[in-house]
């Protein structure tokens, strides 16, 4: 037989037992679709997560901390603000910015308060660094503030997100923080002025700046805390080649006798997405679970196809039929059932993805959000939107496919190695 008279002869086979197809052609969409919606949900949070974390993050800085980690001192070594001028003078190095930070309170003249960080830094050379984020809605950064001068971030300004603020530009507010070095515990505090209110920066960050924190001036932060010693060094280098980043954190680290860590926004964001392509095969792993639970089902109704047309394989064959045409025949039914099941599996796991992500981002987006005066206001929520790479389409629908064919193959073989004799005797 050509090629068309077997698909014909098929799709035939299929038309006449629609309930028995459509059922086990269901089993290959749910399979899919699975599939589908959990890959393209995963790989929508990494781009978002990837895209946030390139805004906080600036791909030509590394990040220098004491000890192990960032903000971990590990033993009594610590970073100073003064710090900065030895990093600068390494090879690569073109800016070198100390950041202070504490956790505190930013509260109005109305008594109205938030939690916030409070972070110490140099305006102009942070500008200079992040500058795409960095970077005033209202107001402007001074390059040259006074002491009194404070930026705050977007949900600082306005935590509701319903255009009511919390503070804005010209405010007058109070910056406190607790001494924990006191005895007894003590609040310090002073009074600052709002001189610019930044533009929305979203997602996360390591240094970067944020839509939670406020800045103040370096100078100011270390007579506020009461501190010369930094929780961070930001090192701007000539640029983001690895031979450079790795090189220059090298000899950072040496400066300072190995008493730092060095983090490159490069290496986190590897680790990232390491760590995403491990849960899509997870996911994936689990999803295929249900595939292969589709396969037995296109096993059990192409055996009981077998059975129902035994006779008509012994006429086939005793008309001349090839034994290798009734495998084909057998298996070109399992492939319509594959492909069509894949297909409309793709389309209905896409859909499925769409759904979770609205309801999801009708409840703040992934990542939730905080209560502030009743209210709720999303808080480094990450919105995303479903991802179908051409990746993930042709591979499920492949996929969906090849778990068709290899679950028909035996019961194919089976029919084509009938007998007609035994065949015809069939009852």
């Amino acid at each position: 037989m050509k090629p068309k008279d077997i698909w014909t002869y098929a799709f035939s086979a299929i038309k006449l037992r629609k309930l028995r197809a459509g059922l086990t052609t269901l089993s290959v969409v749910i399979g899919i679709a699975a599939i589908v919606a959990l890959l393209s949900i995963t790989q929508g949070l990494q781009a978002a997560i990837a895209t946030q974390l390139q805004k906080g993050f600036a791909t030509d800085t590394l990040i220098v901390s004491a000890g192990g980690g960032i903000g971990v001192a590990e033993s009594g070594f610590s970073l100073l603000v003064n710090d900065t001028e030895t990093i600068s003078q390494i090879e690569n190095v073109t800016a070198a910015l100390a950041i202070i930070q504490r956790v505190g309170y930013i509260r109005t003249t109305d008594g109205k308060a938030r939690r916030v960080t409070i972070v110490g830094v140099d305006f102009e050379a942070y500008k200079a660094i992040y500058s795409s984020t960095f970077v005033a809605e209202n107001g402007e950064i001074p390059s040259n503030p006074e002491n009194t001068a404070v930026v705050v971030g977007k949900q600082v300004s306005e935590p509701w997100g319903n255009g009511t603020l919390f503070c804005s530009v010209g405010d007058t507010v109070e910056i406190i923080w607790t001494n924990t070095t006191a005895r007894p515990l003590r609040n310090e505090s002073y009074i600052g002025s709002v001189a610019a209110v930044l533009q929305e920066v979203g997602g996360f960050s390591i240094g970067g700046p944020s839509d939670t924190s406020i800045y103040i001036p370096i100078t100011q932060a270390q007579a506020f805390f009461g501190t010369g010693k930094c929780e961070m060094i930001i090192v701007k280098l000539k640029n983001d080649d690895k031979a450079t980043i790795e090189s220059t954190a090298k000899t950072i680290r040496n400066a300072f006798g190995g008493q730092v860590a060095v983090t490159s926004a490069t290496a986190v964001l590897n680790i990232i997405s390491s760590v995403f392509s491990t849960i899509e095969l997870f996911l994936a792993g689990i999803a295929a679970i249900s595939l292969l639970v589709a396969g037995i089902g296109i096993m059990n109704i192409m055996i009981v196809s077998l059975m129902e047309r035994t006779r008509e394989i012994g006429i086939l064959k005793a008309l001349g039929m090839k034994n290798r045409t009734v495998l084909l025949i057998f298996l070109t039914e399992a492939a319509i059932m594959g492909l069509m099941g894949a297909l409309i599996g793709v389309g209905t796991g896409w859909g499925l993805a769409e759904l979770v992500v609205r309801i999801f981002s009708a409840n703040g987006g992934f990542g939730g959000g905080f209560r502030q005066g009743g209210q709720t206001a999303a808080a480094g929520a990450v919105r995303i939107t479903p991802l179908l790479t051409p990746t993930v389409l042709l591979g499920a629908i492949a996929f969906g496919l090849a778990v068709s064919l290899v679950f028909a193959l035996y019961p194919a073989w089976r029919a084509s190695r009938l007998k007609p004799v035994d065949a015809l005797r069939y009852e």
